[in-house]
């Protein structure tokens, strides 16, 4: 079972790698648009800006209606464009400039979060030993 979760695992990891660095996040979008560009330029035997276009047109969701795919290669090419957009890039940007937005200040780093487990390790350790060393809570007056 492990085995077959292993390419989603992989594809989860490329996907967080992907959204947290906004220059990759840039570099993928330009690379699939020169790539879908090319292939509808393939497809759909047009020239390189035409099909650039199309594929800025397609991916921008504007869809103007002046160049679109007769085959239906092109058509499939549109529709993965399309959905690759609608459901991995544009969210993908747009969440990465949401995190941007919503960070705390006040949060604590990951040293001073250590640094406060080590001393209420601390704390834990003095209150064992209060309290092993006598049979009333600490705090409670000395017997007479």
């Amino acid at each position: 079972m492990k085995l077959l979760l292993r390419p989603f695992r992989q594809l989860y990891r490329a996907l967080v790698w992907l959204a947290n660095s906004p220059r990759t996040l840039m570099l993928a979008y330009l690379g699939l648009i020169v790539v879908s560009g090319a292939l509808y330029s393939a497809t759909e035997n047009k020239g390189v800006g035409d099909s650039l276009w199309w594929a800025v047109v397609t991916a921008s969701t504007v869809g103007y209606g002046d160049t679109y795919p007769t085959t239906w290669a092109g058509r499939v090419l549109a529709g993965l464009l399309i959905s690759t957009m609608v459901l991995l890039v544009i969210p993908l940007i747009t969440a990465h400039f949401a995190s941007k937005l919503i960070v705390d200040t006040d949060a604590f780093r990951h040293e001073e979060q250590e640094e406060l487990k080590q001393n209420l390790r601390a704390v834990r350790a003095m209150l064992e030993q209060l309290t092993q060393g006598s049979a009333s809570p600490p705090g409670a007056p000395p017997d007479r």
